[in-house]
C-alpha cells in the first residue's frame, strides 16, 4: 500500500507489547482525566494504582484530555510494562463512537512520525470499533510520498491490539483509497496536468478488475462535450474525460460516481484574485476522490457495479479560453451561456453527469470542490449534499456509518429562474446575486441527471486543509469524500 505503516493485528496484552509507544485513550471526566483501557480477555492488565499514577503524573503535567491533546511519559512510571513509552491522547468529553476512535488513533500516530513502533490499546468492542481504530491509524500516519526534500518516515509498525487480521486488510484496503485522492490533490499542478491525471488512474487500475477507458481532445470534440472542451481550451493541455469501471458478474446495483478534476483553476478569464489561487491545484479533489473510491471497491470486492467518470481539465486564461458570454453546447444538447468562466467546475461535471446516465445506474453520486459558498455556509470541515431527497438521506446516512461529516441542503425550485437567458437555454452563473450559490450550483447540475436518483457532494472546504494539522488531517488533501462513497455504495451491495 502506498505511503502506509505497516499495521498489524494483535492479540498481545497491553503489558506484553514489546513496542516504542504505547497509545493509551483519555477522556475528559468531571473529576480529571479519565483512561479508558480494552475491554477484551486477555488486554486487561493495567492495575489500579497503575491507572491512578499514569492519571495523576498526566494532571500534574498539565494533561486535561482535551481533544487531540496528547502527552508523552516514559513508561517506567508503572510497573509490569514492555513498552519503553506511553502517548496518552485526549478525546474531551466527547463519547467514544466510532469517529472518535477513528480520531484519536489517527492524532497518536501523528504524532509518532519517525519512530519505530507503537501499539494501540482502546476498547475495541466490536470488530466496526477496531476498523475504525486501524483506518485512523493509518490515516493519521500518512506521509506524501513525492515531497522533496522528502518527509519524515510515518510510524514503521502499528499494532492494533484485539484486532483480527480481516479488520486490518479492511482499514488498509478502504485507507488506500483515501490516501490515493491525498497523493493526487497534494501533487503540484505542474506535475498532474491533465494528460498525467488520466495516465495515473489507468496505473492505479491495472492491476484490479476494472476496465479503464479515455477520451483524449478529438474524440470530446467529435461526441460533443462542449463543457469539458469548454474550460479546457484555456490551456496548451488538453482535457480528458476517463471511466474506469468496476462491474462484478453478480451486481444488481450500478452507482456512477463524478468527479470534478480541474489540475488547476486559475478562474480562466473571469480570473481568480492572486490570494484565492494556491489552493487551487486542488481543484481536481472530486475526482480524486471518485478514483480512490473505485478502487477501495474494487479491492474490497463490494457486489456492486461501480462506474467511476473523471472530468478533467485546466481551466487557464490562455490559448482560445473560453470568454464571458460564449455560448456552448453540452454533451445531452442543452446550451449554456457563459457567464462566468471561473464557474467552470459545474461545466466539466454537467457533461461527464449528462453522459454517465445514459448507463442508466440506479443512482449518481457527484463530488466536487464546486463552490465557495459552501465554504461560507458550513465552513471547512462540513460538506454538503444535495438531490433527489431519498438519495440525499442515503449518502448522509452513509457519511454517518463513514465518519466523515456531510449536511443535507435544499434545492429551491424558485431558483433556478435565475439561469434564465434569451440566448441559450441556461447561464452557466446568477452574476451579481451570490445569495444561495451553493444551492443554484446544485441545481444547475440537476439540469444533466434526467431522471436518474442523484445527489451532489459539494467538498469545497473538506477537501483540502490549509490549517494546521487537526485528529488524523494533516495540512493538504484529506481524502473527503471516498469513505462515505464506499459506505453509500455497500450499503447497495
Amino acid at each position: 500500500m502506498r505511503g502506509m505503516s505497516e499495521l498489524i493485528a494483535s492479540k498481545e496484552a497491553l503489558t506484553t507489547v514489546e513496542v516504542n509507544n504505547l497509545i493509551l485513550l483519555a477522556s475528559a471526566g468531571a473529576d480529571g482525566v479519565v483512561l479508558h483501557l480494552p475491554e477484551h480477555k486477555g488486554l486487561e492488565g493495567l492495575g489500579q494504582s497503575a491507572v491512578q499514577k499514569l492519571t495523576e503524573t498526566a494532571q500534574e503535567l498539565g494533561f486535561k484530555a482535551s481533544l487531540d491533546q496528547v502527552l508523552r511519559l516514559p513508561a517506567a512510571i508503572v510497573s509490569g510494562l514492555s513498552a519503553k513509552n506511553i502517548l496518552l491522547v485526549g478525546v474531551g468529553k466527547q463519547t467514544l463512537s466510532q469517529e472518535t476512535l477513528r480520531r484519536a488513533a489517527g492524532r497518536a500516530t501523528r504524532e509518532l512520525s519517525g519512530t519505530d513502533s507503537a501499539a494501540i490499546a482502546f476498547p475495541t468492542p466490536t470488530a466496526q470499533d477496531s476498523v475504525a481504530v486501524a483506518e485512523g491509524a493509518l490515516l493519521g500516519a500518512y506521509v506524501w510520498a513525492r515531497r522533496v526534500p522528502a518527509s519524515p518516515e510515518p510510524v514503521a509498525k502499528i499494532y492494533v491490539l484485539g484486532a483480527c487480521p480481516e479488520e486490518i486488510e479492511r482499514a488498509q484496503k478502504v485507507v488506500n483509497g483515501v490516501n490515493i485522492a491525498r497523493d493526487l490533490v497534494n501533487d503540484p499542478p505542474n506535475k498532474l496536468v491533465p494528460a498525467d491525471f488520466a495516465e495515473f488512474a489507468k496505473q492505479a487500475v491495472k492491476h484490479l478488475p476494472v476496465d479503464y477507458q479515455v477520451w483524449e481532445e478529438k474524440q470530446l470534440v467529435k461526441e460533443g462535450f462542449g463543457g469539458i472542451i469548454g474550460v479546457g481550451k484555456g490551456s496548451i493541455h488538453p482535457p480528458r474525460l476517463v471511466r474506469v469501471d468496476y462491474h462484478p458478474k453478480s451486481a444488481k446495483s450500478h452507482v456512477a460516481l463524478i468527479g470534478k478534476g480541474i489540475t488547476f483553476d486559475s478562474g480562466g478569464l473571469s480570473i481568480k484574485p492572486a490570494s484565492s489561487m494556491p489552493e487551487m491545484k486542488s481543484d481536481m479533489a472530486g475526482a480524486a476522490a471518485v478514483l480512490g473510491t473505485v478502487i477501495a471497491a474494487a479491492s474490497l470486492g463490494v457486489n456492486v457495479h461501480v462506474t467511476g467518470w473523471l472530468a478533467i481539465a485546466e481551466n487557464l486564461p490562455a490559448n482560445d479560453a473560453t470568454r464571458p458570454s460564449d455560448v456552448i453546447t453540452m454533451f445531452n444538447g442543452k446550451t449554456v451561456e457563459v457567464t462566468n468562466t471561473d464557474a467552470e467546475g459545474r461545466l466539466v461535471m454537467a457533461d461527464a453527469l449528462a453522459k454517465a446516465v445514459t448507463e442508466n445506474p440506479d443512482a449518481v453520486l457527484d463530488i466536487a470542490t464546486l463552490t465557495g459558498a459552501q465554504i461560507v455556509a458550513l465552513g471547512n470541515r462540513t460538506s454538503a449534499v444535495m438531490g433527489c431527497e431519498s438519495t440525499r438521506t442515503e449518502v448522509v446516512e452513509a457519511a454517518k456509518v463513514a465518519g466523515e461529516d456531510f449536511w443535507p441542503m435544499p434545492l429551491p425550485e424558485y431558483m433556478a429562474a435565475e439561469y434564465d437567458t434569451p440566448f441559450a437555454d441556461l447561464t452557466n452563473a446568477t452574476m451579481g446575486n451570490r445569495a444561495g450559490g451553493m444551492l443554484k450550483a446544485g441545481l444547475f447540475l440537476k439540469e444533466f441527471v434526467a431522471d436518474t436518483p442523484w445527489a451532489h457532494l459539494d467538498v469545497a472546504g473538506p477537501a483540502y486543509n490549509d490549517g494546521a494539522a487537526w485528529g488524523y488531517n494533516l495540512p493538504g488533501g484529506t481524502g473527503a469524500g471516498v469513505r462515505t462513497m464506499l459506505a453509500f455504495i455497500e450499503a447497495k451491495a
